[in-house]
Order: structure tokens, then C-alpha cells, then sequence
């Protein structure tokens, strides 16, 4: 018989620019941020932390060297608790997520954190690539990979592209939805709603005068359908653009998972259970095209229909990505990214399943609701769903 796998404490700074207000921040300590936090919500004894999973995507310079274990040297944390840094592209953290539930369902732990971290500011996306590269050091793709998918050039922006004329969404359909995500985004920060979910840090504003880092940097207020529109495709005569695609951003977040045994140690009452995890590989060519079919198999497993989840959590990528979904599953528009997505709150790469997750956790309870499902797209064709139920 597995155990229950319990989430008792989940937290996320806000997300910062590139080179905005958190542009300061090591990324280890912006880790480091969130473990400390995550300790003092749950009021955990530290030491009864029996592990650390870490998502965290480009893993060079300052997220090199197991970014970690880093973080909880960076932390309060004692150094007898362990870390580890994994690698599953856009759902690093989320995944995280799933190896800390599964080693409490096994009960081989009681306590472990998950987390994710992404300065996009100090390691831009795909530079542990591009310095390799630069120093002769070759690229990831093999002979074999280039035997099985000759001459394929690997490129997120053809596959969101690819997947909008799949389903049919033109460039006004995709600039439209950016727009919707911007304005509730926009509600939700003048309404306070992430206010009880966001760890506030010190940053810098564009002068370097400190300034607390409290709401998503990326959010446009006053954005308008004319200002999204008259952006430049990225590709000649295409209709993804800087617009219509989640933001680069620095950002971190957590959760704290555990079973039986660690509610009882911690004395506390869990936010959420976790209901069904699945992760899904298909066509790493059209890339991005996985959440449909894994939310599919995610509901199969779990003995439910679309109707039954009460919110999503779709990360957008690119608008392209939860529209396909929405319109795969005959999904409700009206659950999707209720407060907004990765569009107008940014996509710190390696953190964005746990903050999608403390979002989603966070929203569920404020509206006295049920299930939640995330899902993500991934580099190489994979994704993650986690259902959960909140508690």
C-alpha cells in the first residue's frame, strides 16, 4: 500500500525581469531564499529535511555545480541535509515535485523539499550550450540523434509556430489571448491574490536604488491588443512573437512534500494532496505538443473527466501551447490560468513547476475549490501533469 504524499508549505518570489529588480541576486541565494522560507511557513525542525530537488534548466556559471546543494549551503538549512539538481527542461521543477512525492509515497522519506531556480538574468537560456560551443566543446546533438531526425534543427519557436498552424490559431487569436493573460494578471496583483504565495526580497529598480521586490515584474497593466500586435514576428512571416510567448525571468519556489509520518512529526495541516503525477514523451519536433496527450492519460489514470478539475495551470510557453490544450481536452477557458500565466508573469525557466504549483495550490484554497491540474511543455517533446486536490 503507497502512502499519501502531502504538500504542507509552497511559496515563490515574484517573478523579476531580465535584468530587473532581482538582477543582483546569485541565483544560489535566490534558492537559498525560498528553502528559508519554506522552513519558517511549516515551522519544520530543518534537520528532519531529508532531501532537496532542485529543477533548474541551464546548468552553467552560476548554476553550475549542483545549484542544489549550493542553495542549502547558501541557506539556514543544516549541512546534513542533501540536495540534488535535476534537468527536465521547462518542468524541472515540477518534476521535482514528483521525485519528492514518490520518495514520501514510498516512505524511504517522510520530508522533502522540491524547488526550482532560474536566473535568466545571470545565465541567459542556452548559454551553457552556446560557451560550449564557443570552446570547442561540441553541441548535445549526437550521431545517433542525427541518424533518427536527420537534418532537424531544434528550435522551440518553429515547434510553437508548427503547433499554431496545426490547430488552426492565427496571430490575432495568439495576441489576443497574451492580452487576457496581462489583464489577469493584472486583476489578481490589484486584487492582492498573490500577495499570501510570494516570498517579498530586496532588489534594485533600473537606477540600483533598493526597492522590495514584491509583485511580478512582467505584468503590463496597460498593455492593449495595438501594442501586442505591433510587435515583429521572430521568424519572417510568422506569428510567435516576444508578445504572444512567456517572458524571460528570474525567479525561484518551493514545496515543502511529505507523508503520513512527516505530518505527524510537523504537527501541521497540509494545503494539498498529490492526486496523480504522469510524465509523457512524444515527437521532440513539433516539441511542445505533449501536455495534450499526458493531460489525457493523467485524467485516465486518475478515474476523471476534464469537468472534474476545477482549475488549470497550462504554462504558456507560447500562446500557441494552452490554446492547443484548451481545444484538445474541450476545456473551459473559464479555468485556465485564472490569474494569469507565464505571458505576463514570466517563465523562470527551472522554478516555473514550482510556482505554477504554489499558484495553483494557493488558488484552489482561496476558492474553496477541489482539483487542480499542471501541466507544461518541455524541450525534447516531454511534459508533466500533477493533480492534485487541495485540502
Amino acid at each position: 500500500m503507497m502512502g499519501e504524499a502531502y504538500i504542507v508549505s509552497a511559496v515563490r518570489t515574484a517573478g523579476g525581469r531580465k535584468g530587473g529588480r532581482l538582477r543582483d541576486w546569485h541565483p544560489a541565494d535566490l534558492a537559498a531564499s525560498v528553502l528559508d522560507e519554506l522552513v519558517v511557513r511549516s515551522g519544520i525542525d530543518p534537520v528532519l529535511i531529508e532531501d532537496v530537488i532542485m529543477g533548474c534548466v541551464s546548468q552553467g556559471g552560476e548554476q553550475s555545480n549542483s545549484v542544489g546543494r549550493n542553495a542549502v549551503l547558501a541557506s539556514k538549512l543544516p549541512e546534513s541535509v542533501p540536495a540534488v539538481t535535476i534537468d527536465r527542461q521547462c518542468g524541472s521543477s515540477q518534476q521535482a515535485l514528483h521525485f519528492a512525492a514518490q520518495a514520501v509515497m514510498a516512505g524511504t522519506m517522510d520530508v522533502v523539499m522540491a524547488a526550482g531556480v532560474e536566473s535568466m538574468t545571470r545565465v541567459p537560456m542556452g548559454s551553457p550550450t552556446v560557451l560550449s560551443l564557443k570552446a570547442g566543446l561540441g553541441g548535445s546533438t549526437s550521431p545517433g540523434m542525427e541518424a533518427r531526425y536527420p537534418g532537424v534543427v531544434w528550435s522551440q519557436f518553429n515547434a510553437a509556430q508548427a503547433i499554431a498552424d496545426k490547430h488552426g490559431f492565427t496571430r490575432e487569436d495568439m495576441d489576443r489571448f497574451a492580452l487576457d493573460s496581462h489583464q489577469k494578471a493584472a486583476r489578481a496583483i490589484e486584487a492582492g491574490v498573490f500577495k499570501p504565495e510570494i516570498l517579498a526580497l530586496n532588489g534594485v529598480d533600473k537606477e540600483g536604488n533598493p526597492v522590495i521586490h514584491d509583485t511580478d515584474e512582467g505584468v503590463r497593466a496597460t498593455a492593449t491588443y495595438e501594442g501586442i500586435a505591433g510587435l515583429q514576428a521572430l521568424v519572417e512571416g510568422g506569428a510567435i512573437t516576444a508578445g504572444n510567448a512567456s517572458q524571460m525571468c528570474d525567479g525561484a519556489a518551493g514545496l515543502l512534500v511529505v507523508n503520513e509520518r512527516g505530518l505527524k512529526q510537523l504537527g501541521v495541516q497540509p494545503l494539498a494532496r498529490v492526486h496523480q503525477m504522469t510524465v509523457y514523451g512524444e515527437d521532440p519536433v513539433i516539441m511542445l505538443e505533449a501536455p495534450l496527450n499526458a493531460t489525457k492519460l493523467a485524467l485516465k489514470r486518475a478515474g476523471l473527466s476534464i469537468n472534474d478539475i476545477d482549475l488549470y495551470e497550462v504554462n504558456e510557453a507560447f500562446a500557441s501551447i494552452p490554446m492547443a490544450w484548451l481545444k484538445a481536452l474541450d476545456a473551459d477557458p473559464a479555468k485556465l490560468n485564472i490569474h494569469g500565466g507565464a505571458i505576463a508573469l514570466g517563465h523562470p525557466l527551472g522554478g516555473t513547476g514550482a510556482k505554477l504549483m504554489t499558484t495553483l495550490i494557493h488558488a484552489l484554497r482561496s476558492q474553496g475549490k477541489k482539483y487542480g491540474l499542471q501541466t507544461m511543455c518541455e524541450g525534447g517533446g516531454l511534459a508533466n501533469v500533477t493533480i492534485i486536490e487541495a485540502l
